[in-house]
């Protein structure tokens, strides 16, 4: 019974965690994280409450630094825009929603995405299937998960393969980056 009320606590530790960025993004801020690229947790209030006085955006000559969270497909900027991200990038990066984004614009308007805030993540393997619009998902845990095409495509996935993906810890997620197939 213990162990159960620790994953609670964890979740629950999770939840708070991912709230405070939410709040943070919606005023404006960018949240900065520990050395371990994770929120540090032991700061508490007082580093929310300094987190929310820094831009999420800034311009250095014809540079643009732009910091959002990434919601399964596009990055979501402090003032609600939503930014395309590559489908090779997400697939590569295996990211996952939550995760914190850094775009930097340079002055030919070229886009760089940086991944600079994982959100702690959990496995879980689940089977490819279609869904009603013929787009693959991963059935895992009695869940659907929304997938990047470019990740089954990359791993030569197919209906009934098995799939290893990683979603949020802790979270309920529409979207899984795809760790692996496993073919039938």
């Amino acid at each position: 019974m213990e162990t159960n009320i620790e994953d609670l606590k964890q979740i629950l530790e999770n939840i708070e965690i991912q709230i405070q960025k939410c709040k943070i993004l919606l005023n404006g801020g960018s949240p900065r994280f520990g050395e371990a690229g994770n929120l540090s947790s032991a700061k508490g209030a007082d580093y929310f409450a300094k987190a929310a006085k820094v831009g999420g955006s800034s311009e250095d000559d014809d540079t643009r630094v732009i910091e959002g969270v990434f919601d399964g497909q596009k990055m979501i900027g402090p003032d609600g825009k939503q930014y395309s991200v590559p489908a090779n990038y997400i697939s590569k990066s295996k990211l996952v929603e939550g995760d914190i984004l850094k775009l930097i614009i340079d002055e030919a308007g070229n886009f760089t995405y940086k991944q600079i805030g994982p959100v702690e993540r959990e496995r879980r393997v689940g089977k490819i299937v279609k869904d009603e619009e013929g787009d693959y998902c991963i059935l895992a845990d009695g869940n659907l998960y929304k997938v990047i095409l470019a990740s089954i495509t990359y791993f030569k996935g197919d209906e009934g393969d098995e799939a290893v993906i990683l979603v949020p810890k802790g979270v309920v997620s529409q979207w899984a980056a795809v760790e692996n197939v496993i073919k039938k």
